[in-house]
């Protein structure tokens, strides 16, 4: 995986180590605060793109694995591309069942689907079966009291769902309507801007939408993000 730009544990001190500390923080803080400013579901995030190619599931694994790294906190990465689901590709997982098939089957528990992994503190879920009523799924009463039991059901838990592109599926948006937050992957020098704007316009019933400008060397204030996808 390092050869891939996927943060591990035991690696060294790495630039996009570094850059995925801080682009976790205000996400963190975002998922925990008791304030006020307290944000509903704020442990779901959800990591998207426009469109396909912009880094969105590299994205979703750096930040799983470096919130795993945290003291205080487990995380659940969850793959909702469920039309093409990356998650397995990327990290050599094999599972047939996944998130589909616990909406599918109400005798289907979350435990009884997920992955350990050998990062202690990181859990996987994959897709699942393929299903052609996948969007319906994702709308459905059981994805709802899914997210509820994901949500409450650990009190240090943070959620990573690797959306599908923003542009391209209407699943995404389903999702989107159902997280506290969103992260949304633009690469540098690729994405037009009024695609961006677009894609901004499908989730604007978020309150909090964080941008990773991926694959630069530089961002134009002066911080700079992933250079890999």
């Amino acid at each position: 995986m390092r050869q891939s730009g996927i943060i591990t544990p035991d690696a060294e001190k790495t630039q996009i180590a570094e850059e995925f500390r801080l682009i976790k923080r205000p996400l963190i803080k975002n998922a925990f605060q008791q304030s006020a400013g307290h944000i509903q579901n704020g442990n779901l995030i959800m990591v998207t793109s426009a469109l396909a190619g912009e880094g969105k599931t590299f994205c979703s694994i750096n930040l799983a694995m470096s919130i795993a790294m945290e003291m205080d906190h487990t995380v659940l990465l969850i793959d909702a591309d469920v039309a093409r689901p990356s998650l397995p590709n990327y990290l050599g997982l094999q599972a047939e069942r996944g998130l589909l098939d616990v909406l599918l089957d109400d005798k289907l528990e979350l435990a009884d689907v997920m992955i350990k992994t050998n990062v202690d503190k990181l859990s996987i879920l994959t897709a699942g079966k393929k299903s052609k009523h996948a969007t319906e799924l994702l709308a459905s009463q059981s994805m709802s009291e899914l997210l509820k039991e994901i949500a409450h059901r650990y009190s240090d838990r943070i959620v990573i769902f690797d959306s599908p592109p923003l542009l391209l599926t209407s699943e995404a948006r389903v999702l989107a309507s159902q997280m506290g937050q969103i992260v949304l992957v633009v690469a540098a020098e690729k994405t037009p801007q009024q695609t961006v704007k677009e894609a901004l316009r499908q989730i604007e019933s978020c309150d909090v939408v964080n941008l990773i400008y991926n694959k630069a060397s530089t961002f134009p204030g002066g911080e700079y993000y992933g250079y890999y996808s």
